[in-house]
């Protein structure tokens, strides 16, 4: 996202603007009011007699509200201005932006105030493909002081009601107010947009039969947030600014489905291009989160075990015991022009829900929650038998049943190039990318103890544990590159190694099927100066015949990778390369305010000297967000133990103390401490 952008957002509805506060189409980032995967606002431009506004200062007062200070023309320019104007928006599933115009004068000033508006109900898929093309209605209409913007195709129908509390001279393109201010007074309207759904009632409501939220219900929520939230303190400034930042986020970007059988929410995976349910994403968000939410993972799971896959579907790539990626709700998805009503075209979803299954009993001791998830979780480690195993060899294979429409890489690097050999060559269909085997055999031993604790079959048990077992053994001798020393990103069709060293070997290391004689083998290229920038591990080597430092998948830096690769690190015991990760990581976050970017460029940090933006990144992104929590419990090495916190702190460098207060989890309540030997004392607050 661009860093010019303003987003504040509720929920699956969110609005993205300049820092004027305005939304053009034509903007080089997406511009707009969303909704449930429409764009119902496209146009959305402020002038002051006929001029355009620049701004002061943005002041993002929470995540849902945020107020503008303008000024007429170019700020850049700014010599004193007579007049300024406020914008105060709102966003509570409808947005509200309060207008007001100050005169600095001390005469009388008249002005002419335009809102130009516009809307072309473009949906999310449109967008990101750059061709938007509308095969239903659309129509613009004045209802006395109302400009009504509609689309209909068959039962699809999308409305944006806007009206002011002033009365406007109002056209089918916007709305003009003449106004005369007083010497040293103040003119105000309050704008509102009301999105509306098939039935002429709020989108949300129409879909989910669920009241708006308002204002007021958004605060409380976030208050109480914040107030569940461990207290965090250190002598970093980076990484606290971080904490507070990504607590924020992970909260904005919270998400109720359709499926959701009560309010609970779980995370989104970003915006502005993926604010619905994503399975991997959210699992992954959940794992991070566990120490300091952890009634995300329980939402998390509750949502994809309804939505499950039961039956064979190629359209939507879908099969018995699947765990889905993917749901969108707008009109691509709603007339099947894509498959993502539910999609299922990931093959790590399944195998990561039984991992946060476990992950989520260790540290809360749910058992009810465990043994409700009883059948789900069979069904995931079922379809990692019979679907996953496509070729008969163990091994978790994927190809797009959906050919057309479906995605090609079913792995977290999804992209059509992320998965290679060596020499650039792209192989053929199936592949077994290298972490699908780690996430595999993590799950069939966390089924295990599921089952062997809770499900009362130690059968089952003794039989995914053999399972488990003969994967590692032959994963070890099948993807081992020889000559490189490291394993390879995938077997191709033929079973032969795709070749490319990429940063998909340091999920091996937290799922645990790694040899142990191979572990410093491992993080030496991870922290090599091939994969390590210095400010993380690049998600494909320099040297590869693909790498690009700004290439989504071939060579950026993933904060969300580089935390599960730190948490893995620390998991074969080697503490000094974890917060080597850890601390280039939370130096990054200076320069982006805190709230890490789902990715940023793969340069070398003597180079640039500073983390370079990857131009299209989501932010903020759930994972990236998650990725703040996940390095701190590997830095203070949190892990449960029965009913006991387990803390074993290892802090790189430049972090003195850190100290994490009222960790959540089966104990009740416990502190977490770190202090480096050679920091001479300590002053927390």
């Amino acid at each position: 996202m661009n860093r010019n952008a303003v987003q504040i957002l509720d929920g699956n509805t969110f609005i993205v603007s300049d820092r004027s506060g305005d939304m053009d189409a034509d903007a080089p980032f997406p511009t707009g009011l969303f909704s449930f995967d429409t764009r119902f606002i496209s146009t959305w431009a402020l002038s002051l007699n006929g001029q355009r506004l620049g701004p002061l200062t943005v002041d993002d007062l929470d995540y849902y509200h945020t107020r503008f200070f303008l000024v007429p023309g170019s700020a850049v320019a700014y010599t004193d201005s007579d007049v300024s104007i406020i914008r105060e928006r709102t966003v509570c599933q409808d947005m509200k932006e309060v207008l007001t115009i100050l005169n600095h004068l001390h005469t009388p000033a008249e002005f002419t105030v335009r809102l130009d508006v516009g809307a072309d109900f473009a949906d999310i898929f449109e967008m990101k493909s750059g061709s938007i093309r509308k095969r239903g209605a659309t129509s613009t209409r004045v209802d006395g002081q109302c400009l009504r913007l509609c689309y209909e195709r068959e039962s699809f129908r999308r409305e944006a009601a806007v009206t002011s509390s002033i009365p406007a001279d109002i056209d089918e393109r916007g709305m003009t107010f003449q106004i005369r201010v007083g010497p040293q007074e103040t003119w105000t309207t309050l704008l509102e947009v009301q999105i509306l759904g098939f039935n002429g009632s709020n989108v949300r409501e129409s879909l989910t039969g669920r009241p708006v939220r308002s204002r007021d219900q958004l605060k409380r929520d976030l208050d109480e947030w914040l107030a569940r939230a461990p207290r965090l303190a250190t002598d970093n400034d980076d990484l606290l600014t971080s904490y507070r930042r990504s607590l924020v986020d992970l909260a904005a970007l919270r998400y109720t489905p359709l499926t959701a059988v009560d309010d609970r929410s779980m995370p989104s995976a970003g915006l502005p291009w993926f604010m619905s349910i994503f399975g991997r994403d959210s699992i992954f968000t959940s794992l991070q989160a566990l120490p300091f939410a952890p009634g995300l993972a329980a939402s998390t799971l509750n949502v994809l075990s309804v939505t499950q896959g039961t039956k064979l579907d190629d359209f939507r790539d879908c099969e018995p015991g699947k765990i889905l990626h993917e749901v969108r709700y707008g009109e691509s998805a709603a007339f099947e022009e894509q498959p993502h009503s539910p999609y299922y075209g990931s093959a790590d979803t399944s195998p990561l829900f039984v991992v946060l299954l476990d992950e989520y009993e260790r540290w809360t001791g749910d058992v009810t929650l465990v043994r409700r998830m009883e059948w789900p979780a069979r069904a995931a480690l079922q379809w990692l038998r019979e679907y996953g195993d496509a070729r008969g060899d163990g091994y978790v294979w994927y190809a797009p049943r959906n050919t057309t429409t479906g995605l090609e890489n079913q792995c977290w690097k999804d992209s059509w190039n992320s998965i290679s050999y060596h020499d650039g060559r792209l192989p053929g269909f199936p592949r077994a990318t290298c972490e699908l085997q780690g996430y595999s055999y993590d799950a069939k031993m966390r089924g295990a103890r599921l089952a062997r604790l809770f499900w009362n079959d130690p059968g089952y048990a003794d039989q995914l544990e053999r399972e488990a077992a003969d994967l590692k053994q032959r994963f070890n001798r099948d993807f081992w590159v020889e000559d490189g020393q490291f394993y390879a990103l995938a077997l191709d069709s033929d079973g032969g190694q795709v070749d490319a060293l990429s940063s998909n070997i340091g999920h091996l290391l937290w799922s645990g099927i790694v040899d142990d004689g191979r572990v410093r083998t491992i993080a030496g290229h991870l922290l090599g100066p091939k994969l390590f920038t210095g400010w993380g591990v690049r998600t494909l080597a320099k040297g590869e015949a693909r790498y690009n430092p700004i290439g989504y998948h071939i060579g950026t830096v993933w904060p969300f990778d580089n935390s599960f690769i730190a948490w893995g690190l620390r998991r074969y015991g080697l503490k000094d390369e974890a917060g080597q990760i850890a601390g280039g990581i939370i130096d990054a976050t200076r320069f982006f305010d805190g709230r890490l970017p789902e990715a940023f460029g793969g340069y070398e940090r003597e180079l640039t000297k500073y983390p370079v933006e990857y131009p299209t990144a989501c932010s903020p992104q759930a994972w990236s967000t998650g990725a703040i929590f996940l390095l701190i419990r590997t830095m203070l090495g949190m892990e449960p133990d029965g009913d006991r916190l387990i803390v074993d702190p290892l802090l790189p460098s430049h972090i003195g103390w850190l100290e994490v207060l009222d960790v959540p989890g089966r104990w009740g309540k416990a502190d977490a401490f770190g202090r480096r030997a050679d920091f001479p004392h300590v002053h927390a607050p």
